[in-house]
Formats: C-alpha cells, sequence, structure tokens
C-alpha cells in the first residue's frame, strides 16, 4: 500500500489527539487513534477531581464539537470551568463513541516504535520522506507493526513527571520511596483523603499543579486540624511567579496564583525557598528530606510528598525517528524560543501551527503538551490549533496550515527570576497594562513587569543538627 493510502497515525486518545483525528477526518484523512489505556483520556482521569482554570471555550474543538454536534450533542455552557472529570464525561467518551471515531480509536495499544519501513534512523535512504511508517504496538495479543502514512504523537506527558531531585534527576533515595511520593495533583480531599489528613506533606514545585495540591491541602486542614503543609520552591521566594492575579485573561487562573500567594503570606503554610533537594531517607518512619538553603544543608520532615516540578517528553519510544530538539526545552527549534522560561519571560505563547512543529522526519509531529518538551505553559486550546494546523498542511491547503485561527488570552504576568538587567526584558512602553511581550531588555523598567514583588516574607526552618 502506497504512503497516500495508509492512515495518519495517531499516538493517544486525550483531548488533543481525538481533536487531531477530528480534524483529519474533517479535511478527507483517515486517522487511527492509538491509546496505550484501557479508555480514552487516560492521563485526564488520573486528574478527574481537579478543576480546570480555563472555561469549556478553551477546551473543546471545532471539528470534534461538528462530529458531536451531528450525533445531538449539546455543548456546555463555554463560560463554566470543567473538571478534568467533566472533560472526559462530557467530552472525550461522547466524542470517542461519535459514528466518525467509533472504530478508528484502538484502545489497549501502547506505541513502543516509531520507524521508516525498512530504513533505519542512520540511512539516508533514497525516497525517505516518502517510505511509510511502521509503528510497534504492544498489545494483549503481543507486539503488532501498524504501517502509516504520518504520525502525530500526542501521547502527552502525564506519565513522565520530573523528579523532585534538585539536579533533574531523582534524589538519591526517592526511587525507592515511591509508596510515599506523589506525582501531580493527588486527590487529597476524596479518595486520597485518609493518605494526607493530619499529616504532615512536603509539596514540592512553584507552578500550578502545585498551587491546587496546596490549596487542596489547606482545604483538607480545615476539617482535619492536625494536617501541616511544608512547599518547597527552587527559586528565592522573591523570585517565585504566582501568576498575574486581576490582570489575568483566564480569572481562573489569576485567582489560583492570587490564593496560593496569600496563604504564604499569611504563614497557612511553610515556605522553604529556595530549597534544593539532595537526597530523600526514611527517618522514624518519616521522611527525611534534606536539601541546601542559602548553602546551607537542611532536613525536614514529612510523611508524604506531593512533587509536583513539571513534567518532560517521553521520547524513548522515537529513537528511531529523526527529531529536531532543541538541546533545553526539548521543543522544535522553531518553537522553543516561543516557550522556554529562560528566553520568553511571560507565560503567553502566540499561537503557532505545522511550521513550528516540523521535525527533520517528514510527516512525523509530535503535538499538544508533548510539544512543549520541558516548558511549562500549555493551554489545550494551542494544542487544538496546532492540529487543525497539521491536519490542513498533510491534506495538502498551505494557506491554512500558515493561517492562525487562534487568540490565547494573556496571562498578565512576566517572570521574576531575573537580573536587575534581565527585568528589563518584559514589557515595553506601548504594552498595555498588565501584558507582557517577547524580551526587549531596551525598553521597559522592573515596574512594568507585572510578576510579584521580591519583598514576601520568608519562613524557614532550623538546620539539620
Amino acid at each position: 500500500m502506497s504512503q497516500a493510502q495508509l492512515p495518519i497515525a495517531i499516538i493517544g486518545a486525550g483531548p488533543v489527539g481525538l481533536a487531531a483525528a477530528a480534524q483529519l477526518i474533517a479535511r478527507g484523512l483517515e486517522p487511527l487513534v492509538l491509546e496505550a489505556g484501557a479508555e480514552v483520556g487516560h492521563a485526564v482521569r488520573a486528574w478527574r477531581h481537579v478543576r480546570m482554570f480555563s472555561p469549556w471555550a478553551f477546551n473543546t474543538d471545532a471539528a470534534a464539537r461538528t462530529l458531536l454536534e451531528a450525533e445531538g450533542w449539546v455543548a456546555p455552557d463555554p463560560d463554566a470551568y470543567p473538571t478534568g472529570g467533566d472533560i472526559v464525561d462530557r467530552y472525550l467518551a461522547p466524542l470517542a463513541a461519535t459514528t466518525a471515531l467509533r472504530g478508528r480509536i484502538r484502545t489497549g495499544s501502547r506505541v513502543v516504535g516509531v520507524a521508516r519501513r525498512d530504513v533505519g534512523r542512520l540511512h539516508n535512504a533514497e525516497g525517505r520522506d516518502t517510505t511509510p511508517f511502521v509503528l510497534h504496538v504492544e498489545t494483549c495479543c503481543g507486539i503488532q507493526a501498524i504501517e502509516a502514512g504520518a504520525v502525530i504523537d500526542c501521547s502527552g506527558t502525564w506519565h513522565a513527571p520530573n523528579p523532585a531531585g534538585s539536579h533533574g534527576m531523582p534524589a538519591p533515595g526517592e526511587d525507592a520511596r515511591a509508596d510515599r511520593i506523589a506525582y501531580g495533583i493527588p486527590d487529597v480531599l476524596g479518595v486520597e483523603r485518609s493518605v494526607y489528613a493530619g499529616r504532615t506533606t512536603l509539596v514540592v514545585g512553584a507552578g500550578h499543579s502545585a498551587m491546587n495540591a496546596v490549596l487542596d491541602l489547606v482545604e483538607l486542614a480545615k476539617s482535619a486540624p492536625d494536617t501541616r503543609i511544608l512547599w518547597a520552591f527552587r527559586r528565592p521566594l522573591g523570585a517565585v511567579n504566582f501568576g498575574g492575579g486581576a490582570r489575568d485573561g483566564l480569572t481562573q487562573r489569576g485567582d489560583l496564583g492570587a490564593r496560593a500567594q496569600m496563604l504564604v503570606e499569611s504563614g497557612a503554610v511553610t515556605a522553604l525557598a529556595p530549597f534544593l533537594i539532595d537526597r530523600i531517607r526514611t527517618t522514624d518512619d518519616r521522611l527525611a528530606v534534606t536539601g541546601r538553603q542559602d548553602g546551607r544543608a537542611t532536613t525536614v520532615q514529612a510523611d508524604r510528598m506531593i512533587v509536583a516540578t513539571g513534567f518532560r517528553p517521553d521520547l524513548s519510544f522515537l529513537r528511531e525517528v529523526r527529531l529536531g530538539l532543541d538541546p533545553a526545552v526539548e521543543a522544535t527549534p522553531a518553537l522553543a524560543p516561543l516557550i522556554d522560561p529562560n528566553l520568553h519571560s511571560c507565560g503567553t505563547v502566540r499561537p503557532h501551527g505545522e511550521a513550528e512543529l516540523r521535525h527533520p522526519e517528514a510527516g512525523f509531529y509530535i503535538a499538544g503538551m508533548k510539544s512543549y518538551g520541558r516548558a511549562p505553559t500549555f493551554l489545550l486550546a494551542t494544542g487544538h490549533e496546532q492540529v487543525r494546523s497539521i491536519a490542513a498542511f498533510l491534506a495538502g491547503d498551505v494557506a491554512a496550515a500558515r493561517r492562525v485561527e487562534l487568540v490565547l488570552p494573556e496571562t498578565g504576568v512576566c517572570s521574576t527570576d531575573r537580573s536587575p538587567a534581565a527585568a528589563a526584558a518584559c514589557c515595553t512602553p506601548a504594552t498595555p497594562q498588565g501584558v507582557c511581550c517577547a524580551p526587549k531588555p531596551e525598553l521597559a523598567t522592573e515596574d512594568s513587569c507585572c510578576g510579584p514583588k521580591a519583598n514576601q516574607p520568608r519562613v524557614e526552618v532550623e538546620p539539620a543538627k
């Protein structure tokens, strides 16, 4: 079978993967969705208790809505804020059950390898770009080989969390104590309540996942007063970005950061900042977490840890694909400068599509959260725009692929982890109040940026004896 006659393989049946399938169908192309989990939205189900800070209007794809509405689906209130469970129950599961997608999704199918048929990564064979892809797929019946004309990897990063260790590797002892360490946002107010109630939990991380975990633990403490929360940041507290507050274009996102910042300032949680974790041991049936604070070795004790330090892409099954990746961000070289927090000081990223997502391997794309590599600024609406553009390009509509069909909300905040010289890289005088832009160091001042100031209170623990 020629490459043009083969289906386009989509890895992952999450929101972006199913949106990709819907976009391909709208273009007259044939998708084949391969999902490792037993059901669609496998990763989203793991955080079904978490309410999103973006409303429904940003969380459904246009082509997917068309398929759903053709079968009588009624869209949720666009201004309401769904939980992960809502996304699965009211959107993903019905979408997977539509006539158009039913039969084009294979669950229990984990992709363990992607390559060109009969052509290794090293070989510049003639016609490489028109040679079909071969995917090795692990199923209950063993490994199957599936050919595809193109591949869109939408597998996400949920199952590849960053570790607690400060070097980017698991801290010595971290893996051995996995039974006491959760990654992401555990359901501390629901099914895991008994695990955290009345105990001391150390939360590691400064992003929205960490904020959600801390806020849930504080809520738990209202009915379980012995619950204690330690919150460890890798940066000095004055450099922690709690968000844009009222300036954020997504009000719930701004409110989340403002509430989290208030907890730190009020002393409702014990902030450890900066705290760089070196090792994790067990002492008297508790975790003893040793780190460095201002160069001093400090040990804190906790019953549990929640590590919410972000995620990274799993590239292990793409070893035979010619990837073009930025060495730091692990996104494509065209996308990386737009999202690298070391360069792009603000959370807002302009919409982008097929051109920015190209790899040296023609016909292969990474879309969705995984496309951002290690950068933390992804919004679901961005993924929908990515796969719309990719589908248009694969269908031969280059003009539509290049056209931007998405306007993202501003975050209203710049990074505050910068020197005085770098602080000016935030905004230009022409930029509206609370709206940040790409670095222009010669044009702005610290006060023109919208991040939290550096004079916030600091709470420490005694150094280890």
